[in-house]
């Protein structure tokens, strides 16, 4: 069973969170992110460009009210270079970790324990928001075709965690990933992993897979306990103006 590659996993991603829009401009892919974050919002080359090039993708970018925000992914490293002369940031390195469904899964959940259901419950929406994903952040499930489904984890007969979690081909990613600080090192988060991953091979997946910033090590060492591999990601280069 070959596993996913980086490039897989992120035409996934952007599947499974999409932007508001996308479209090209020049040799950029220009992206209306609605609010929803870096990963909803960045531009990246769409073929090799140049230091010339880079003030076309800042003006396609403020013209949508955007701060100028690129993402890097491995092999551009000439263009992060070019970004840096220009004064652009490094921020939000990102790893991937991936791992076959069944893997995760283990056996049958304690009855529930953690479960799926769409559309997300008023309840899993105060879980992400108490964990900093905002409106524009959950917006952006609905933005989804299927197959996707929302988690919801349950201890002590309350709410615990929440996840959200669609599929493309034979890979599922889980986005959103949210346990209060209350329900921590309390076995929530294994929960709604292995959740996703019954989730997904219920809906033919073979893969699960998911993207962490390289500074979350809690839940790192998490993915890596239940068996997932990292795999190299992606980073972001953003202008040194107003906070983003």
């Amino acid at each position: 069973m070959r596993a996913p590659t980086q490039a897989a996993l992120l035409a996934v991603m952007e599947a499974t969170w999409p932007p508001l829009s996308a479209r090209r401009v020049g040799r950029w892919t220009i992206r209306a992110g609605g609010g929803g974050g870096k990963r909803v919002s960045a531009a990246t080359a769409a073929g090799p460009v140049t230091s010339a090039d880079i003030g076309q993708a800042e003006a396609a970018m403020r013209a949508l009210g955007q701060r100028p925000l690129f993402m890097l992914r491995p092999g551009e490293e000439a263009l992060d270079a070019t970004l840096a002369d220009h004064g652009y940031a490094r921020t939000g390195a990102t790893v991937f970790y991936r791992a076959p469904a069944a893997s995760v899964a283990g056996g049958r959940l304690p009855r529930l324990s953690a479960f799926p259901h769409w559309p997300p419950l008023a309840v899993m929406a105060d879980l992400w928001a108490e964990t900093g994903h905002d409106a524009a952040r959950r917006a952006v499930m609905g933005r989804v075709g299927p197959p996707r489904t929302a988690l919801l984890a349950r201890q002590d007969d309350r709410a615990a965690g929440a996840g959200f979690v669609a599929a493309r081909g034979d890979i599922a990613m889980l986005h959103a990933l949210a346990v209060p600080l209350s329900m921590r090192r309390r076995g929530v988060g294994r929960g709604l992993l292995r959740a996703a991953a019954h989730w997904a091979m219920a809906n033919r997946a073979v893969w699960l897979a998911l993207a962490a910033t390289r500074d979350n090590t809690p839940a790192q060492a998490l993915f890596v306990s239940v068996g997932m591999e990292p795999v190299e990601g992606y980073h972001y280069r953003r202008c040194p103006e107003r906070p983003y």
